[in-house]
C-alpha cells in the first residue's frame, strides 16, 4: 500500500488557524469534514478561499482537506486561504512570487482591540457633558 503525499500548511486569520493538507486530486475542498460549498454559504467567502489556487492556476490539480477553528466565518475563511498559499509553496517553490505579490503569504495580523477601562468599547467613551 503506497502512502499518499500531501503538502501541510497552517494558516492563521484573527482567533482563527486552519491546518491545510494538499493532496492531489480534482480540487475538491473538505473543511471540518464538510465540502466548503456548505460551510460558507456566501460567495465573497468561497472567493477569498480559492483565491490563492486562481492566481497559481492550480484550481483543478489539488484536493484540500482543511481542519479550522476559532473566530467566525469570516476570519476562518481567511485562514484557509492563507494555509492553502503556504502549502502550495510546499508543493512548488516557483509558485512563491505570484503568492507574494498577491499577498497571499502575508499574515494578516489586524485583530479586535481590547477594551479600556472607563470607556464603552475598545474607543467609544461616554458622552461627554459640561454641567
Amino acid at each position: 500500500m503506497a502512502k499518499q503525499t500531501y503538502y501541510y500548511g497552517v494558516g492563521k486569520r484573527k482567533t482563527a488557524v486552519a491546518r491545510v493538507r494538499l493532496l492531489s486530486g480534482d480540487g475538491s475542498i473538505i473543511v471540518n469534514n464538510v465540502p466548503y460549498e456548505e460551510r460558507f454559504p456566501r460567495l465573497e467567502h468561497r472567493r477569498i478561499i480559492l483565491q490563492p489556487l486562481l492566481v497559481t492556476d492550480s484550481i483543478g490539480k489539488y484536493n484540500a482537506v482543511v481542519k479550522v477553528v476559532g473566530s467566525g466565518i469570516s476570519g476562518q475563511g481567511g485562514a484557509i486561504a492563507h494555509g492553502i498559499a503556504r502549502a502550495l509553496v510546499k508543493a512548488d517553490e516557483r509558485l512563491k512570487p505570484v503568492l507574494k505579490q498577491n499577498g497571499l503569504l502575508t499574515r494578516d495580523a489586524r485583530v479586535k482591540e481590547r477594551k479600556k477601562a472607563g470607556l464603552k468599547r475598545a474607543r467609544k467613551a461616554p458622552q461627554y457633558t459640561k454641567r
